[in-house]
């Protein structure tokens, strides 16, 4: 009888452990969903699998977290939202530079607050971490820019393209402002 109890036993400490493995993965990947929100979606329609894009998710946050990421100091920041604000109103006039222009500000903010950016997939991958509400905006920015050095977007497309520059260039200044509000 005592052969029999340590196998129930062992067989029931085996189940046990299962489900609180079962648990802590579905515990796991429910925040990286609301932390990642669309952008975990993209990440599984991206590997084909949950399993894979969680890993991947994590890998960027663990990429990102040795990053040396500040933001832009006040000068910095009132200098690039005037910038932006001539990014905009130049569209009327001339659309494609507009998203050329607000491609390379981007390129300079990123740069200035501490992220790499010298691969556009690796940029976007790792704003998602801070910004994953602004990643599909990016994306969509990024390539109605590239379209339009082809010569292939028209003017919504460029609208379009300045709208989802302007998602990023706020999330960047907006890490600025609560920075300084902090101080």
């Amino acid at each position: 009888m005592g052969t029999v109890l340590t196998i129930v036993v062992v067989v029931v400490v085996l189940l046990a452990a299962a489900a609180l493995f079962y648990l802590y993965q579905r515990r796991r990947s429910g925040e990286l969903q609301r932390h990642f929100g669309p952008e975990y979606e993209h990440a599984v329609e991206e590997t084909g699998d949950r399993r894979s894009a969680e890993h991947e998710l994590r890998a960027r946050q663990r990429r990102v977290s040795r990053l040396h990421i500040t933001p832009l100091s006040r000068e910095s920041a009132e200098t690039y939202r005037a910038e932006w604000a001539e990014v905009q109103r130049s569209f009327v006039d001339r659309p494609a530079g507009a998203v050329a222009d607000a491609d390379r500000l981007v390129l300079r903010m990123m740069r200035e607050t501490g992220y790499p950016v010298d691969e556009f997939e690796q940029r976007v991958d790792d704003v998602s971490v801070g910004h994953p509400d602004v990643a599909m905006h990016y994306r969509e920015a990024h390539r109605i820019a590239v379209a339009q050095a082809r010569g292939e977007a028209d003017t919504e497309d460029l609208r379009r393209g300045v709208t989802a520059y302007r998602h990023l260039v706020d999330a960047l200044l907006d890490d600025s402002e609560h920075i300084q509000e902090q101080a």
